[in-house]
């Protein structure tokens, strides 16, 4: 329905068998959406090639779950539990604990604030199940045993997720208006197209998204089709926007002219570090490539060698 591409639909459920792309136009911008066939209790550990399904959203910026909003809270508590076996955290941030490992000098513990989950021993217990016995570790939070495991791991992709509850035209307007108020939440019907719009708001709003647009030296800027950057994906700063277009474009750059939100003035002059907003105009001024010794008479030196012994000798007369 977002997309306008065919994805088999009927009143059974796992009606998809595939992974079926299409792209949704919004904001100027292309944002390719997957349906993916549905995984069942069990599928991390292969059920239903559950796995091959769940390794495609590992690479995505957001994952919409798309739920029935006719039937029970239990299918949500599964489909994240199974998401959760293969390494994926539903809108959860990365535990702010450092971790490196050593060569020498057995287990160093700290921490910045007093622990209620974890303790030094229990620490280090778990870490001579991993069969680390030398290693460095900093606890700036409060922080679970599971919390740990995730950092020790170091294989875990932290990712957005709305909850999609759709077929509300099934339910009460009661409870439609308490699925509605959960966090992360949108409500929908693909049958009478209801709530679309919100949808794609809150889409845009969790990836997070920056436009940004190009103005040639001396031309009009060009507003059909921006550069997007993410800060999941590279980041939103003027070097990014750079190796977006072209890697061997920063060596050359002087620098940036910035008109938008992010600017002070317009325009101002920006280096590599500036961080861009959303819909802001840029213009890359390049340095200049100089020319040997300046230029007409106004040449800094001559052209001809500094020494004799370097001179081109002439070929002798012919007699």
């Amino acid at each position: 329905m977002l997309t306008g591409t065919h994805s088999e639909a009927a009143s059974y459920e796992f009606t998809t068998l595939t992974c079926i792309p299409g792209i949704i136009h919004y904001n100027d911008t292309k944002i390719q959406l997957l349906d993916l066939p549905g995984i069942i209790e069990g599928a991390s550990e292969g059920k239903g090639r559950g796995r091959q399904v769940i390794a495609v959203s590992k690479s995505s910026d957001i994952v919409l779950m798309v739920l029935d909003a006719s039937k029970s809270e239990g299918h949500r508590q599964i489909l994240t539990k199974e998401l959760e076996a293969v390494g994926l955290r539903l809108n959860k941030k990365p535990p702010r604990i450092y971790f490196k490992k050593k060569k020498t000098g057995g287990i160093s513990f700290n921490s910045t604030l007093t622990l209620t989950h974890v303790d030094e021993k229990l620490c280090y217990q778990i870490l001579h199940e991993y069969k680390i016995h030398n290693a460095e570790i900093l606890f700036r939070e409060d922080a679970t045993v599971d919390d740990l495991i995730d950092v020790i791991e170091g294989n875990r992709k932290y990712m957005k997720c709305i909850y999609v509850y759709n077929k509300i035209d099934v339910i009460g307007i009661d409870d439609v208006d308490k699925l509605a108020r959960q966090p992360n939440s949108v409500v929908i019907s693909c049958n009478l197209k209801l709530n679309f719009d919100r949808l794609l708001a809150k889409m845009w709003e969790e990836m997070g998204l920056v436009r940004v647009y190009t103005k040639p030296q001396g031309q009009q800027p060009d507003f059909t089709d921006p550069v997007v950057l993410s800060t999941d994906r590279g980041g939103c700063m003027v070097e990014d926007f750079c190796n977006h277009i072209h890697r061997n474009l920063i060596k050359d750059v002087k620098y940036v002219l910035v008109w938008g939100t992010s600017a002070r003035h317009h325009p101002q002059h920006c280096g590599l570090g500036h961080a861009l907003h959303d819909e802001d105009m840029v213009q890359i001024v390049k340095r200049k490539e100089k020319e040997e010794g300046g230029r007409g008479r106004f040449k800094s030196h001559s052209t001809d060698p500094a020494r004799i012994s370097d001179r081109e000798k002439k070929a002798p007369l012919k007699t």
